[in-house]
């Protein structure tokens, strides 16, 4: 135990039960991994968590609520009838990127994508407008299904309003 909390130690508390393993075994010591996880989890000794959490959905608590337009039902017999869109973060090196998606549910493809640095709403409306490119603009009734994120709420439906791609009111429910 107490190499384990010298190790532990060493490394400012960042070791969790695999690297203290490999340090173990390292330094010539026969120990079984699950008997280090036991004596870490019994003596309360836990590695630090290095990555931060990044939250994706924001909720627009100013927006009104909306009826889903899909019903949970995630299928669809044609293309360009429904499609749904979420934001990821992917970690690089020392920062994070945002991807956001729209993927048609009739074929399970993306059909549009953006990668920025930001999660503002441009983030959004860039990848819906790939999607519509890819289709070839031929959108018109297409139901967009997403979280209730502030990124698809009012200012999006705002700023994807011209004449030939009408929306419905609602966050994070889009009718194309």
């Amino acid at each position: 135990m107490r190499e384990i909390r010298s190790i532990h130690a060493e490394h400012q508390g960042a070791y969790g039960a695999p690297r203290v393993h490999a340090e173990l075994c390292a330094r010539g010591r026969r120990i079984n991994r699950k008997r280090v996880t036991r004596l870490m989890r019994i003596n309360h000794i836990v590695g630090r968590h290095l990555r931060k959490k990044q939250r994706t959905t924001i909720a627009d608590r100013t927006a009104l609520p909306v009826p889903d337009l899909v019903m949970r039902d995630f299928n669809a017999d044609t293309l360009n009838t429904r499609w749904c869109g979420d934001i990821t973060y992917i970690a690089v090196g020392g920062t994070w990127l945002y991807l956001a998606t729209v993927i048609d549910i009739c074929s399970r493809r993306v059909v549009g994508w953006s990668i920025a640095d930001h999660m503002r709403t441009s983030l959004v409306t860039d990848a819906i407008k790939m999607a519509v490119a890819t289709r070839g603009g031929r959108v018109r009734g297409v139901v967009f299904h997403t979280d209730r994120g502030a990124q698809y709420s009012g200012r999006l439906r705002r700023g994807m309003r011209p004449a030939r791609h009408p929306t419905q009111h609602g966050p994070g429910r889009l009718e194309l």
